[in-house]
């Protein structure tokens, strides 16, 4: 099985920075942050092998309140990076005797997360081949070989020079007549029998305390066993979800699974990323009252994974020397230095993200490659209603934001999609209604639209 190529080998630190200006508006700082880190990752690979597992990864924490893009960056790093990539909450947590998830579980999740990743770019890469063999499986339902007749599957067989004169070759011949009319779609409504591999789940759950999960992954999988896992079952279905189901199997067949989970581990300790989001909340306090008694527990758990140790999973062991973990947290009431020193010391690179104004939310309107205007516009052009957004309709839509934001809890960008919803929700329910209009949202409907909540102040803090 070829070895996974992070995608990030061919970006440098600006290209990175580039490509995530198209996703996030601004936000600079906390960008070239994760995007020499990633290139760090690159420079690593390349080192001596001696000194390359003495470098260790350079973590990071994010400080900004909630909307300003923290987690954002985190995603599409990961993408741009084609790495595994898992998002958890800190306060999800807990010391050992308190109810809550046991530490090692996010790299449990990041196992799990890689593991998915490399199966599927194994399939993807015998997909041809696996549609070639379910074609056969299909074939050989609808025309049935006999004994005799086994010639290699279509798409590993030359073509004759010469058409051959065996007492087969009209068998043959029926036999591409059915596969043409299989490939382009004529047989899907047709029903078949087929043997087809039942993959039963456990139908109950187990629960499990901190420390126990991996216990509880174990029984699941136990139970699935039992309970028929693998079962081979015959249906009667369309051709074509059985050609769906028989692709799906020989794929499985021809993908090496101790191959897939080898690489997928490696992957994890090279290439893996965990978003460690709400930090600030497991900061301790000079309180020392109440829930604050578990906060540096939960620190002290979470600090040899961060430094690096050994975490067993139901795929074998994960090492987290070369995970890097991106820290994020709001630090309003706590502060980084609120962290025990062992934590802290562990994410060196610290970026305060900028809170966002007006200014800011009328760019992130306008700029992103998926901003919120086209992502309305799309949905509304499925009911053939043409959406036209101006200048001052955004305008007054960041300003409508931004005021709200001032007003209640500051949520950065994601007030614009209150705003947004609520503005267009009237559009939205009669636009089946509506099919061929064409709406301009000017300064004059985000007005009209939005009066009676805008004139409400107690009204627009519960809707805005």
């Amino acid at each position: 099985m070829a070895t996974i190529e992070p995608r990030d080998f061919s970006f440098t630190p600006r290209e990175i920075v580039s490509e995530l200006d198209r996703f996030i508006v601004g936000q600079d700082q906390a960008k070239r942050a994760v995007a020499i880190a990633l290139r760090n990752r690159w420079r690593r690979q390349r080192v001596d092998k001696e000194l390359r597992d003495e470098i260790a990864p350079k973590n990071i924490i994010l400080i900004g309140s909630t909307g300003v893009g923290k987690t954002e960056i985190a995603r599409r790093l990961a993408k741009l990076a084609h790495a595994p990539f898992i998002k958890v909450e800190a306060s999800k947590f807990t010391e050992v005797g308190y109810v809550g998830r046991d530490v090692d579980s996010m790299i449990r999740d990041l196992t799990e997360t890689a593991v998915q990743m490399v199966r599927k770019q194994e399939r993807e890469r015998v997909a041809a081949q696996a549609a070639g063999l379910a074609e056969e499986r299909i074939l050989d339902v609808l025309l049935p070989r006999s004994d005799n007749q086994t010639p290699a599957p279509s798409y590993e067989r030359e073509p004759a020079a010469n058409q051959s004169t065996a007492p087969d070759d009209h068998f043959e011949r029926s036999r591409e007549t059915m596969r043409r009319k299989l490939r382009a779609g004529d047989l899907d409504d047709r029903s078949i029998e087929i043997d087809a591999t039942e993959h039963t789940q456990p139908t109950m759950q187990v629960f499990s305390n901190a420390g126990l999960e991996e216990m509880g992954i174990q029984i699941q999988d136990m139970m699935g066993q039992m309970m028929g896992k693998g079962r081979t079952t015959t249906r009667r279905v369309k051709l074509g979800e059985a050609l769906e189901i028989f692709t799906e199997e020989e794929a499985h067949k021809l993908i090496d699974q101790d191959a897939v989970v080898k690489e997928a581990i490696r992957c994890a300790q090279d290439s893996g990323i965990v978003f460690l989001d709400e930090i600030d909340k497991i900061a301790k306090r000079d309180s020392g009252h109440g829930p604050d008694v578990s906060r540096e527990g939960v620190q002290r758990d979470i600090l040899p994974i961060v430094e690096g140790s050994t975490v067993t999973t139901k795929y074998g062991a994960v090492n987290t020397d070369h995970v890097l973990f991106i820290a994020a947290g709001a630090f309003h009431v706590s502060k980084v230095s609120d962290l025990i020193p062992e934590l802290q010391g562990r994410f060196p690179i610290r970026v305060e993200l900028n809170s966002l104004g007006e200014a800011e939310l009328l760019r992130i309107l306008k700029e992103p490659h998926n901003a919120l205007p086209k992502q309305y516009t799309a949905l509304l052009s499925t009911e053939g209603v043409t959406l036209d957004f101006t200048e001052d309709g955004l305008q007054e839509i960041a300003k409508i934001a931004a005021a709200a934001n001032g007003r209640a809890e500051n949520i950065g960008a994601r007030r614009l999609h209150t705003v947004v919803e609520r503005l267009l929700e009237e559009l939205s329910f009669v636009a089946p209604e509506r099919s061929g209009a064409a709406v301009t949202v000017d300064v004059e409907m985000v007005r009209e639209n939005l009066k009676s909540v805008l004139e409400d102040q107690d009204l627009s803090r519960y809707i805005l």
